[in-house]
């Protein structure tokens, strides 16, 4: 599917208003990429988290929906905004791009969405992408299996298993922890819960 600036759709101001928006010294495309609002310690953190989930809280359906039909920056913006307020309506949608796998970066997004939502049809998704792409998905469906009591993540995690096996063909992740599955699962978690600990629904 082709990207389409939201301009040609008549939402022309989403970008200004909820990617490249200020609510740092960077965009905010940027701080949810590079998850720097994650830590306490930095300064403006609660600032933007406030922003975050009050956009995400008052953004109408159509905004997101132009957003996810953009490049990774809007995208990623839409998928945190979309599981900031848990949009159950866009769950086929995040699939749908999930599985594409078009551009860099958003895949983070949607997983940390999906995980929000955290249904079993969101585990299904997750563990469909697994199938064809290892790395952005097995946190979310680790912290989904612990949630819904469920073991979807089992024939990925196994010893000598397919992510063993990812992360052994690619030599310089080898003796990294940040690439073990409880890893993995933490960094999802981390994301999940600070959202959870600063949503007032």
């Amino acid at each position: 599917m082709p990207f389409q600036h939201p301009e040609e759709i008549g939402y022309g101001q989403v970008i200004k208003r909820y990617v490249t928006r200020k609510d740092s010294d960077h965009p905010r495309y940027l701080e949810l990429n590079g998850y720097r609002f994650l830590h306490p310690a930095w300064p403006r953190s609660k600032r933007f988290t406030r922003r975050l989930i009050g956009d995400a809280a008052t953004i109408t359906d159509a905004e997101p929906a132009a957003l996810l039909g953009f490049e990774w920056r809007a995208r990623l913006t839409a998928a945190w905004l979309i599981g900031v307020d848990r949009r159950e309506a866009f769950r086929n949608r995040l699939g749908d791009l999930l599985l594409d796998s078009e551009v860099c970066y958003s895949g983070r997004g949607y997983c940390f969405a999906l995980a929000r939502l955290g249904t079993h049809a969101d585990a299904e998704i997750l563990t469909a992408h697994l199938d064809r792409y290892l790395p952005d998905a097995l946190g979310a469906l680790l912290r989904l299996d612990a949630r819904l009591g469920t073991h979807h993540a089992d024939r990925f995690t196994q010893p000598d298993g397919l992510w063993d096996q990812w992360v052994q063909a690619l030599f310089r992740l080898s003796d990294q922890p940040g690439y073990s599955p409880d890893e993995q699962r933490r960094w999802t978690d981390l994301q999940c819960s600070f959202i959870n600990s600063r949503f007032r629904p």
